[in-house]
């Protein structure tokens, strides 16, 4: 469930020095130690070789990698774009179409059918459009590029022992540009670890069953921390005197802490007053805000993308019942250029905001709220012209 052109920061077990420096050169001979490494691992000689023969270079694949201006979009822009009333439309309809699988789910995993409905609609249309990248192609290409070969090395032989299998087919099998296969989006180590057979028919077969995409889809959200009958997120109102300070993913508090602030559920309640929570405010002050329970941290297990995971979580609640948030009336934000200048600024004075990529993470917005504090205005982690000039 990594795709719809994200920003991958995957956080993977980690492999050996060795591995992270086996990277660009000529690219036979990359591949070259490829197959040696593989060798070496314990898998057959031919079949490595077999395996490799046909695997090209995709200068598409690099083109998409470097091309992530969508997470540049502030999250009312972006959600509208990716919400839709026909998706909406669509997800329900699949939930009771897969009422059996989804019931399962909530059994076995404790994971609300619109959690998983939000990703299968987000990543591939409920299954539509899966991709049409040759998957080793991709694979190969990200480890040879120098940027993050410590993620994509380790899933070229993951795929090598699903080909072993049967289930991988090194010149047939597509998906989306960074490798992902299925419909609702996993690498090939994903699918080693956490492949399930949803329907019983003895395979899993996730570009093609949709019980076997979600029931394993469910099982990497589990394996990733997800907590069984918890919550993710929450529309809230807030009072007008809370101090913004206390609000990012950076502070915690129990749900009953925040309501003693003033903190109030804006349909319904909120939930256990013992869970931690945090307030996530995606345009400042002005714009919606949402309670962020433990399960919302597991969406950046696969996803680094702030943007993306509100998105996806909100949805989520949208898929369960929730009312349309209100949008508010936030400061205008930065431009993807402007956006670079606080990067560089906030850099320049230690602050750790990742890439220069004019894309507005968590590093970002934990540094603008410092900022905002120190120079006296509300730290609510929304980044302003005001601000900008005044660095």
């Amino acid at each position: 469930m990594r795709s719809l052109s994200l920003i991958l920061a995957l956080l993977l077990p980690g492999v050996s020095t060795a591995q992270e420096a086996a990277c660009g050169g000529d690219f036979s001979a990359f591949v070259s130690g490829l197959k040696d490494e593989a060798v070496a691992m314990g898998h057959d000689a031919a079949t490595v070789d077999a395996f490799l023969s046909g695997v090209r270079l995709d200068q598409r694949v690099m083109a998409r990698d470097r091309g992530q201006a969508i997470f540049q979009t502030p999250f009312i822009d972006f959600s509208r774009k990716l919400i839709s009333q026909d998706r909406l439309d669509r997800g329900r309809e699949l939930a009771e179409r897969w009422d059996e699988v989804f019931t399962r789910i909530e059994s076995d995993y404790g994971i609300a059918r619109g959690v998983l409905l939000a990703f299968w609609a987000f990543e591939t249309d409920y299954g539509t459009f899966q991709g049409d990248f040759n998957t080793l192609n991709a694979l190969v290409t990200l480890a040879h590029d120098c940027r993050r070969p410590e993620i994509f090395r380790p899933q070229i032989f993951a795929a090598l022992e699903l080909h072993e299998r049967g289930d991988f087919d090194p010149s047939r099998t597509t998906g989306a540009w960074a490798g992902e296969i299925g419909q609702v989006q996993m690498l090939p180590r994903d699918i080693l670890e956490n492949g399930m057979d949803g329907d019983g028919d003895g395979h899993v077969l996730l570009k093609t069953s949709a019980p076997d995409a979600l029931v394993s889809g469910a099982k990497m959200l589990a394996s990733l921390g997800w907590r069984y009958g918890e919550p993710w997120l929450q529309e809230v109102v807030l009072p007008a005197d809370l101090d913004w300070s206390l609000t990012g993913l950076e502070t915690t508090m129990t749900v009953a802490e925040w309501e003693r602030l003033g903190v109030a559920a804006r349909e319904g309640a909120l939930d256990d007053g013992r869970l931690e929570a945090s307030i996530l405010l995606p345009q400042g002050r002005g714009g919606p805000a949402f309670m962020a329970y433990p399960n919302f941290r597991v969406y950046f297990e696969w996803n680094q993308s702030f943007v993306y995971v509100t998105t996806a979580a909100y949805f989520a609640t949208r898929l369960e019942g929730a009312p349309v948030y209100d949008a508010g009336n936030p400061n205008p934000g930065l431009s993807g250029d402007q956006m670079k200048r606080l990067q560089t600024a906030l850099a320049e004075r230690g602050y750790d905001v990742g890439a220069i990529d004019g894309i507005l993470g968590a590093g970002t917005r934990a540094a603008v709220r410092d900022m905002q504090a120190q120079r006296g205005l509300p730290a609510d982690g929304w980044p302003t012209q005001d601000l900008l000039n005044r660095l």
